[in-house]
């Protein structure tokens, strides 16, 4: 990646690197340093940065927490921590462009896929960590994270659509929802999936993705949506 690219980053991020090399391996797929010679990918940096990052949401929530038990604690963690929050921290700082991946990567959409861009966030985390102490990091952190924390302690953060629209639907009684699968398309590689689903034979959401089950759990999210725009 070039320095310019480089420097366009550190503007989204709101940093500059001593160690522009940190960076820029923390933006590095496996894809991309598979292809080349002798360069470095950002899984080690990933497993830092998971480290860092459970570290300063825990000491936030221990300390801004005190009358809560650890069940608690835990449980907002998991939601700050989750895949998809990093995911959102990832979109908003448009890291997806920015990574260093395979043609093959890439075309099977792995900018825009959830686990990639989680991982690259860590990764980041843990470049920052590396190059500015754990002091900086922990403002960087809280800052970026404020909003996440927020929504995990107000309960708006949800990990799985299909079991939370399930529940909201059986909160009026009995109903059937099923899931099907209206078409596919695309070469094997790059697969696109679109689901609907329906609540007793009514279609109340649809939903695409790279995989069956990822299509189902966008399909269930538009319902959520669409069913409190009913109760609103």
């Amino acid at each position: 990646m070039c320095n310019i690219r480089l420097q366009d980053l550190e503007k989204e991020l709101g940093l500059n690197f001593s160690n522009k090399e940190l960076l820029k391996t923390a933006i590095t797929h496996s894809s991309y340093a598979n292809q080349k010679k002798k360069v470095e990918f950002n899984e080690r940096l990933e497993f830092l940065g998971d480290s860092v990052l459970q570290l300063v949401i825990s000491e936030y929530l221990y300390t801004n927490f005190t009358q809560e038990y650890e069940g608690f604690l835990t449980k907002i963690r998991s939601l700050i921590v989750c895949e998809n929050s990093l995911c959102d921290i990832a979109t908003g700082w448009n890291l997806g462009i920015y990574m260093n991946m395979s043609k093959g990567e890439e075309i099977t959409g792995g900018r825009n896929r959830v686990s990639i861009l989680a991982d690259c966030v860590e990764a980041v985390i843990a470049a920052i960590y590396m190059d500015k102490g754990i002091e900086y990091s922990k403002l960087f952190i809280l800052d970026n994270f404020k909003v996440i924390i927020e929504k995990a302690i107000s309960n708006e953060i949800i990990l799985d659509y299909k079991t939370k629209f399930q529940e909201i639907l059986q909160q009026n009684g009995e109903v059937h929802i099923s899931y099907e699968l209206v078409k596919f398309d695309g070469p094997p590689h790059k697969r696109k999936f679109y689901v609907n689903v329906l609540i007793d034979g009514s279609i109340k959401g649809s939903g695409q993705g790279y995989s069956k089950k990822e299509a189902e759990q966008n399909a269930a999210k538009e319902a959520i949506v669409n069913q409190e725009g009913v109760h609103e």
